[in-house]
């Protein structure tokens, strides 16, 4: 399947609850655009993330009740499952041993470019 949506961030910028509720939101549209079937049929959207503030944030919970998406518990502490090591990390992993990146352009640029 791949990824279906990411987002870059500016190295300074800070994810709070808000901002993660709006990238949720444009998440939701794009799976609503590129993987219509999710929507309709009887299965849920299973979303796995951790426990940092933005993701637990009552209006972030608020809107996923909205979306009726089914949300993995995570344990409070535990290092060794993180959700990006699932996926999107190990299938980087290999492209990356050999990258360098001077500037955060530099990275755009490469993840854009594949």
């Amino acid at each position: 399947m791949g990824v279906v949506y990411y987002e870059f961030f500016n190295p300074s910028e800070t994810i709070t609850g808000t901002v993660y509720q709006t990238q949720l939101m444009r998440l939701n549209l794009v799976l609503k655009e590129k993987r219509p079937q999710y929507f309709s049929r009887e299965d849920k959207i299973i979303l796995l993330h951790d426990n940092a503030r933005p993701h637990i944030a009552v209006p972030v919970k608020n809107y996923l009740i909205t979306l009726d998406w089914e949300v993995l518990p995570h344990p409070p502490y535990s290092p060794d499952i993180a959700p990006s090591d699932y996926h999107l990390i190990r299938s980087m992993a290999h492209a990356l041993s050999e990258q360098r990146f001077t500037s955060y352009e530099d990275t755009k640029n490469w993840v854009d470019c594949g």
